[in-house]
Order: structure tokens, then sequence, then C-alpha cells
């Protein structure tokens, strides 16, 4: 305890107790220990609560929004087709994943607008997690706004994930529209949620075969001929 004089007009010779001041203050019974100064000044912030996994994701909302025939699942569907196939149901905007055992998962995609459908058998031939898109020179001559390149990102219009199609310069990619999704507006590329498109990229491999209907036929016919 340090005890200092103070004297002066109107004092006299008072006798302040320092010692006694901070005793109140920090009573010694708050801490049989108490930390040193230079170890509170470092002392860590409080951290904050981590999220609840339960809590839905911004994915999750998004897949949930869609009509209930465009979201995931696993339907019946009577195919001749390997498991592993991939088959494009155009006119219903559905993808189709071959399960065997006359089962699917079926995805709700977006397809190509009024002139810029196709159809045939490809395969995947290559594989690409946040793509650039450099735009062919056929769209850029339809849309000369759009930029010559874009690194991949969240803002790059080929999403999370994209499947290469042979040589056709078609993709399976994800999009950040998702109300696209059942819609005919792409320029012939195959458009899935981000969410759904890391569920099918995680499935399929390159060479995985790929069927695409045109628009006067559907690949929920009775006789499971596709192709």
């Amino acid at each position: 305890m340090f005890n200092i004089a103070i004297s002066g007009p109107g004092f006299r010779g008072t006798a302040i107790a320092i010692g006694a001041i901070v005793a109140f203050a920090f009573p010694r019974a708050a801490s049989a220990d108490p930390l040193p100064l230079y170890q509170l000044a470092m002392a860590s912030p409080a951290q904050t609560a981590p999220r609840l996994q339960s809590q839905p994701t911004q994915e999750q909302s998004v897949a949930s929004q869609l009509p209930a025939r465009l979201q995931r699942q696993v339907v019946s569907y009577a195919t001749r087709e390997a498991p592993g196939t991939v088959i494009i149901d155009t006119p219903n905007t559905y993808l189709y994943l071959v399960l065997g055992h006359g089962q699917a998962v079926r995805y709700g995609i977006g397809v190509g607008r009024d002139g810029f459908t196709w159809s045939g058998v490809q395969s995947i031939t290559k594989k690409s997690e946040w793509p650039d898109w450099t735009p062919p020179p056929e769209m850029i001559s339809r849309q000369p706004y759009l930029p010559r390149y874009m690194a991949g990102g969240p803002g790059n219009p080929l999403g999370a994930r994209a499947m290469y199609l042979g040589g056709t310069g078609y993709r399976i990619h994800s999009t950040n529209a998702p109300g696209t999704i059942g819609t005919r507006v792409s320029s012939g590329c195959i458009r899935l949620t981000n969410q759904d498109v890391a569920d099918l990229y995680s499935r399929v491999n390159v060479g995985t075969k790929v069927i695409v209907l045109p628009m006067n036929r559907h690949a929920d016919n009775s006789g499971g001929k596709h192709g």
C-alpha cells in the first residue's frame, strides 16, 4: 500500500490511501492467481459462436424455392441404358442420371432457347471446377457486349462446375440465375443450380455417355429406348 500526502489550500495534509482504492476496485478474493498486466492486454477477444449446422444454406434455400418437379429426386425410370448414363429430356427440362434397377436421379434443368436446342449422343470429355469462360465468336457476334474472357468465380455465368460435351462447345454447367431452371433461355448449354451440378459432378466421370433428346421426343417413354 502506498500513501500519498496532498497539501495545499483547502487540504490539511490529508492522506489518500491509493492501495485502499485499488483493493476496493479489485478485491484479492476475485482471483487467487491474477494474470500479469501484459497477459491481460494480449487476451483474445470473445469468439463468435459457430453457425449451427442445422441452419439451411443459401443453396438449400434456392433448391427449396424451385417447383417440386424441378427439385433433385430419385424417381422410377425404365431404360436399357447402363447405370451412370446421363439422359437429357429437353422438352421436359429434366436431366436423368441412370442408377439402374429401374431408378434414376432426376434434376431440373434449363435448356436452349428456340433455335438453339440440339440432340445427339456425346460423352463428357472434361470436368472443371469454377471454370473460366471464353464466349465463342458466334456468341460475340450475337451479343457484342459480352466480355471476351471471364475468370472463374461466383460472377461467372458457368457457375461452380462444368462438364464439357465432346467437341461441341456445349456444357452441362451451373448457373447463378436459378430462376432460369425449367426454362428455355440458353444458347444450347444445359443449366443446373450450383447445388445440383455439384451433386452431378461428383457422380460422373470423364467418358460418361450423355444422350440429348430432341424437342419432339420425351425421355419418360414406356419402351425405355433412348438415343
